[in-house]
């Protein structure tokens, strides 16, 4: 039997919420050389998203080794430990923090007496966004310049990333235009038995109490106008858990309080989202990246337009996609038909149009330009230094908070009495943690909403 011609290959992935480790880690796999054997080690950044168990389980992506860290432990083991590939999944200041931070830690473990030849290499760095792009787009992408690859999940995310650094003098060389790496799935066949819709929620869009339940009624009303339909809402997290976003007004706690209880074909559900979609025939939501998995799988996808198409909403975004409609039309029947030029901008449902109308190409090709990136960094010997947009020379107002936030001062090293475990909380520390966090949520859930009307009398 021939001996394995596979690479070994050591991958790390940082991430802060339960929607961000499952795009970290798919992205990795994803984006390693194609014969590269994968050894993937998980951090999870400890604060207020830091997902539970439930939530890891919910994701269903397996890693070799899985830990939580404090942003000074996990840089700490950067400079230590020896990784190919580090993909950073977090929110942007988070990833801003991360490089000056990693730029420091490899700095001081390379000796002056070390040759070219003796220097570790530092691993290649890549970020991203975990779905779809609409708002903070220069802030968002300013904070994760200086990675080696900032990925696109899209043609048109990365003509805009490509403009925004361009635009401000800072090489855009990184931006790499790849895509979501959790779509997948048959393509849908035909209507099931019974014909079921699927509200997809997100934790913050729409955000007050008063939109949410409008939203609740109408897929309450649509279930009862519809008694032969399923109706499902396909929720992200139980009360008391953090996703990407801060849920101030859980569905489920609004559910408890529709007149008349809920109807027989209604039912709030949780679970994979692909396994979700193996039973949807109409796919609602207001701006969620479950429309992209939708599209791709070519499920009747809707966009809400009742509470406005509106930046803050996100569902502007798919202006031009064919989606867009309410929720009177789809009481009466409405099948919404998408434009296919866009979706396939949108790097979903590739393969059903050329890459010279669409800008787009097939899904099993989306990330080879991204692999052979990294294959060539990884060949090259020592990489240069991390070297990020804000520096304390072009941001002195800005960059110092940010690092600061993450317990790092302005050149990124760590702040005195800086947060870092060198073991395993024991049990009397895990349980005053979890009673923190669980405060927090209280707060943010119950007493903020309640605080926050008190003000609007």
């Amino acid at each position: 039997m021939p001996a394995s011609t596979s690479k070994s290959l050591r991958v790390a992935v940082l991430a802060d919420s339960d929607t961000r480790w499952k795009w970290g880690a798919l992205t990795a796999n994803r984006i390693a050389p194609a014969d590269s054997d994968i050894r993937l080690d998980g951090y999870l950044l400890r604060g207020r998203a830091t997902p539970t168990a439930r939530q890891l389980e919910e994701v269903g992506v397996r890693a070799d080794s899985l830990r939580e860290v404090t942003a000074v432990e996990f840089l700490r083991t950067m400079g230590e430990e020896a990784y190919d590939v580090l993909v950073l999944s977090l929110v942007g200041g988070g990833v801003q923090a991360m490089l000056h931070g990693l730029s420091y830690a490899w700095k001081e473990r390379v000796r002056p007496e070390q040759s070219r030849a003796e220097r570790a290499q530092r691993p290649v760095v890549v970020t991203g966004y975990v779905g779809v792009v609409y708002e903070k787009l220069a802030d968002g992408l300013l904070l994760r310049h200086g990675a080696d690859l900032v990925l696109a999940n899209s043609r048109q995310d990365a003509e805009r990333f490509t403009a925004v650094y361009e635009g401000v003098g800072a090489d855009a060389s990184s931006v790499t235009e790849v895509a979501l790496p959790f779509l997948g799935g048959e393509a849908y066949s035909g209507e099931h038995d019974p014909y079921t819709v699927v509200f997809a929620a997100q934790p913050s869009v729409p955000e007050s109490r008063k939109d949410r339940t409008y939203l609740l009624e109408r897929l309450v009303g649509h279930a009862r106008l519809h008694p032969d339909r399923e109706v499902l809402l396909k929720l992200r997290s139980k009360p008391g858990e953090h996703t990407t976003h801060i849920e101030e007004q859980p569905y489920q706690r609004l559910a408890e309080r529709i007149p008349g209880g809920l109807p027989a074909n209604f039912r709030l559900v949780y679970g994979h989202m692909g396994e979700v979609l193996d039973r949807t025939d109409l796919l609602v939501t207001i701006s969620s990246t479950a429309a992209l998995e939708s599209l791709h799988r070519r499920i009747p996808t809707v966009v809400l337009t009742d509470l406005g198409v509106r930046e803050s909403l996100g569902n502007h975004h798919f202006v031009g996609s064919g989606c867009l409609a309410s929720w009177d039309q789809l009481d009466a029947g409405h099948r919404p038909s998408p434009d296919e030029y866009w979706v396939a901008r949108q790097g979903v449902a590739a393969g059903g149009t050329s890459r010279t109308k669409s800008g787009g190409g097939a899904y099993e090709t989306a990330f080879d330009v991204a692999r052979e990136r990294i294959a060539k960094l990884l060949s090259e010997g020592e990489l240069p230094a991390l070297a990020p947009y804000y520096t304390p020379a072009t941001a002195p107002g800005y960059l110092p908070g940010i690092l600061a936030r993450h317990h790092l001062g302005p050149d990124g090293s760590p702040l005195p009495g800086a947060p870092a475990a060198d073991r395993e909380p024991g049990p009397v520390r895990q349980i005053v943690r979890r009673a923190a966090r669980g405060a927090y949520r209280h707060g943010v859930q119950r007493v903020a909403p309640v605080i926050r009307r008190m003000g609007e009398l």
